[in-house]
């Protein structure tokens, strides 16, 4: 590859990074509101799980035709298009959060948010695999995974600070105006990178399920359940029945956050952490030439962090536990996605995405569905030492499946390379 083509792959990359950023404050914004929506505004604990598991159970049956769609059609079409649902899905906790019936609005607000964040996560990894090679995938994909990850914990704070000091409505208009803002750069900024033309051969039941997409799709699956499913969603309920808040002197001034306000701090910590460490992770297996023990080692880190949670009787012991799970699911992040690229067709990609994303959704729907109901009537310590099991048993998984796939326990990234 040029210099000028390097230069003009980077730009892409950027303009992908920015665009996710952006819409990432409407990911972020909702978790330390929506599970304390029960208190708020009157709504079931189930209910409330529904309501935070409805995107990822609307992206189970919209991955995989987005995937489709961008080996049919290409990326940037679809890529633009996610982000703007996205925004009209921000926009819709404001209506939701105003209305009657919130639980109908918050519920289709989070469909919609489903539809566009399928099709933004299966063109923006397609996009950054088109425009990078091998022994650059990592650092490119930890770089776009790690614009989705500053976006989030940017919401988290945002949204606990805001709905704290102002208002919950002001929190979620500030996250659609920059959702609205990501759209416009995409459609300025992003070209096609995938497909010349449509392709009509490509089949709207053309699922990806070969070795490979099926045993990354695994590993995201756990990652999935107990990061997003588990420690998200009962993250501002630990701190309420452990009476943790934080205070903070600003200016002489004390300020003490509500359990709200510290999850959405300490949610950020958590994804900041993911965020540089999926840089660094996906930079380390380029510069190892390989993936996979980088991989293990991150999903250790991840255990080690849950671990932590069970044994923590201070908010400092707390802030420990969910940077090393932050860490740990942001250090897999990079890798993972370049395995599954160095491994897959690169016309077959989006389809390979968008079994990665079913698998991811499915851990992260059922995660507050479980976790929510398990935690009131068995308890946080025991729920978060189960939490610590599932990167282990997704470390197997990964051995196992990329032993059978090439042979080899730890390929290298020119052995993987198709």
């Amino acid at each position: 590859m040029s210099d000028s083509s390097r230069d003009s792959a980077r730009s892409v990359v950027y303009a992908v990074v920015a665009s996710t950023f952006f819409v990432g404050f409407g990911g972020g914004v909702v978790f330390p509101i929506l599970p304390n929506l029960g208190e708020v505004l009157g709504i079931s604990a189930f209910m409330v799980g529904v309501i935070l598991s409805a995107n990822r159970w609307t992206r189970l049956f919209a991955n995989a035709p987005a995937g489709v769609l961008v080996d049919r059609i290409g990326t940037r079409t679809p890529f633009v298009a996610g982000l703007a649902i996205e925004g009209a899905a921000t926009a819709g906790y404001v209506v939701a959060i105003t209305s009657t019936v919130p639980e109908f609005w918050f519920v289709l607000a989070r469909i919609l948010w489903g539809v566009g964040s399928a099709l933004v996560f299966a063109t923006a990894y397609t996009i950054t695999a088109d425009t990078s090679e091998a022994d650059s995938r990592g650092t490119s994909m930890g770089i776009v995974r790690a614009g989705i990850t500053f976006g989030f914990p940017a919401g988290m704070v945002l949204g606990g600070i805001v709905s704290e000091v102002y208002s919950n409505v002001a929190a979620f208009v500030l996250a659609a105006s920059f959702a609205g803002l990501a759209s416009v750069i995409a459609y300025v900024i992003v070209p096609e990178t995938h497909v010349d033309s449509p392709d009509s051969s490509v089949r709207p039941w053309d699922v990806e399920t070969t070795l490979p997409a099926l045993t990354i799709g695994l590993v995201n699956f756990g990652l999935y359940f107990a990061y997003f499913g588990v420690l998200f969603s009962t993250l501002v309920l630990y701190l309420e029945a452990e009476s943790m808040t934080l205070a903070v002197e600003v200016a002489r001034i004390g300020i003490e956050y509500g359990e709200q306000g510290t999850s959405g701090l300490l949610m950020a910590v958590s994804a900041l952490s993911g965020a540089v460490f999926t840089i660094s992770g996906g930079k380390i297996s380029d510069s190892v030439g390989a993936r996979v023990p980088v991989l293990l080692a991150f999903l250790v880190t991840s255990c080690a962090g849950f671990a932590v949670l069970t044994v923590a009787h201070s908010l400092a012991i707390v802030v420990a536990g969910c940077t090393l799970i932050g860490a740990g699911q942001g250090g897999v992040g990079g890798p993972l996605t370049a395995l599954l690229a160095d491994l897959t067709p690169e016309d077959r990609m989006g389809r390979a995405m968008g079994t990665n994303n079913v698998f991811g959704d499915v851990g992260g729907a059922l995660g507050p569905l479980i976790s929510l109901p398990f935690a009131d009537a068995i308890g946080f310590d025991v729920l978060y030492a189960l939490s610590a099991v599932i990167p282990l048993l997704a470390g197997v998984v990964l051995v196992v499946g990329i032993y059978t796939y090439t042979g080899s326990l730890s390929p290298t990234v020119d052995e993987s390379a198709v």
